[in-house]
């Protein structure tokens, strides 16, 4: 069986989703993983040209060779450039299809959702007659709800076009896996009839760990050492969806009530200009960071925090609130799309339009010590769903197996 894993347009840092490079990589290790094992298990299980039987091979590119040629994989290095858009167009719609046959790709596996579109639709088939088959991930359909919610936000064309190529794509694809159980409601809501080729797989949750500082915070299966520090974290970013705005101003009503209001840390927007309206008191209390360098530092600012507030309004899966539970902070989040798929009871689910409900959230988990740490025991427990062992059985049998 020979799996090929479509990378080459995935460049770190470029595109819109750092979510899709991720778990393309945490895809194509695991999987390398296993088939290395398999071949070290049973060596004398080769097919009669001598090759393993299972074979992961990666269509990747200069940029991304460090992360994803790694120990289990055929990696393969694409001449062109995946961030010349004309050369990228050409790629999908026929390059791709080419080198499958070449490597005598059995299946193609395309992370970012987007297989050939061509007059057939085929893959085409390699010596033998054999069809190769395909398999596209559907993260989420964002698209498809900025069209609706905030139209104009996005290049109209642009925008068009990519709903085009998601919808041919997951109309003619063998098989889809998408990553909750909200996203296939949507994929079938989109393209009705779809259903019986899509696989729900939860993302597999990687280790968050860093160094940890002697005076903060819990440490994942322990105990806490000190106090938490003074202060709420929140995460979100200017795409409309994330509700920066909802942030803010759930933050200054919060403060408005609470006896001792602690500050806020926002990850992801350069300042408050995103609620223009806030009170001066107010904003004098929140501190914002666009982005961090090193993620051992966001992480030790999230551990540092006494809540977590997350109140995105849409999301195909959700890995902050999963992030701050890892690293033992009670989450408050938003009750929206998936996220009460992945949360769970593990955190505080509130309506993020609703003021008072989030208000009385984050007055619950900062001021009841007993709740507060019943909630981050329910967030350990929670991660264990997530683990990537799991995640790898799951993949290996929709992928390997036919």
């Amino acid at each position: 069986m020979n799996l090929v894993i479509d990378c080459f347009k995935l460049v770190k840092g470029a595109g819109k989703s750092i979510g899709i490079y991720n778990l393309a990589k945490s895809v194509t290790e695991h999987l390398g993983e296993r088939a290395l094992a398999l071949e070290e298990e049973k060596p004398s299980a080769k097919r009669k040209d001598g090759k393993a039987s299972h074979t992961v091979i990666v269509f990747g590119n200069a940029h991304n060779r460090p992360e994803f040629d790694v120990p289990g994989v055929t990696f393969v290095e694409m001449k062109g450039n995946p961030l010349n858009k004309i050369y990228c167009v050409l790629w999908e719609l026929f390059l791709v299809k080419k080198y499958a046959k070449r490597y005598q790709a059995d299946r193609v596996l395309f992370p970012r959702g987007y297989r050939p579109i061509g007059r057939k639709g085929s893959l085409g088939r390699c010596k033998g007659g054999r069809k190769i088959k395909d398999t596209v991930i559907i993260h989420d359909l964002i698209p498809f709800y900025y069209d609706k919610h905030y139209p104009g936000f996005f290049h109209k064309m642009e925008n068009a076009y990519i709903m085009y190529r998601l919808k041919v794509s997951m109309r003619k694809a063998d098989s889809i896996i998408t990553i909750s159980e909200y996203s296939k409601e949507d994929i079938m809501d989109k393209v009705p009839g779809c259903g019986k080729k899509i696989k729900v797989i939860h993302n597999g949750m990687n280790d968050v760990s860093f160094e940890p500082e002697q005076d903060k915070g819990y440490v994942p299966g322990g105990a806490p050492k000190k106090e938490k520090q003074e202060y709420i974290v929140a995460m979100t970013s200017g795409l409309p969806h994330k509700n920066a705005r909802g942030v803010l101003r759930a933050y200054e009503a919060y403060r408005r009530k609470a006896d001792r209001p602690l500050d806020l840390r926002v990850i992801g927007i350069e300042d408050t200009s995103f609620y223009k309206e806030m009170d001066a008191e107010a904003a004098s209390h929140v501190k914002c960071d666009k982005f961090f360098q090193a993620f051992d530092e966001m992480c030790r600012v999230i551990s540092g925090a006494k809540a977590y507030l997350f109140l995105s309004y849409m999301e195909g899966f959700g890995f902050p609130p999963l992030e701050a539970m890892q690293l033992g902070v009670p989450v408050v989040c938003s009750d929206r799309a998936s996220l009460p798929e992945v949360v769970a009871d593990a955190g505080v689910l509130v309506d993020p339009d609703d003021l008072e409900g989030v208000v009385l959230a984050l007055l619950k988990v900062t001021e009841q010590e007993e709740f507060r740490k019943e909630l981050i025991e329910k967030g350990y427990g929670n991660i264990g769903r997530f683990s990537w062992e799991s995640r790898t059985d799951l993949y290996w049998k929709e992928l390997m197996n036919g």
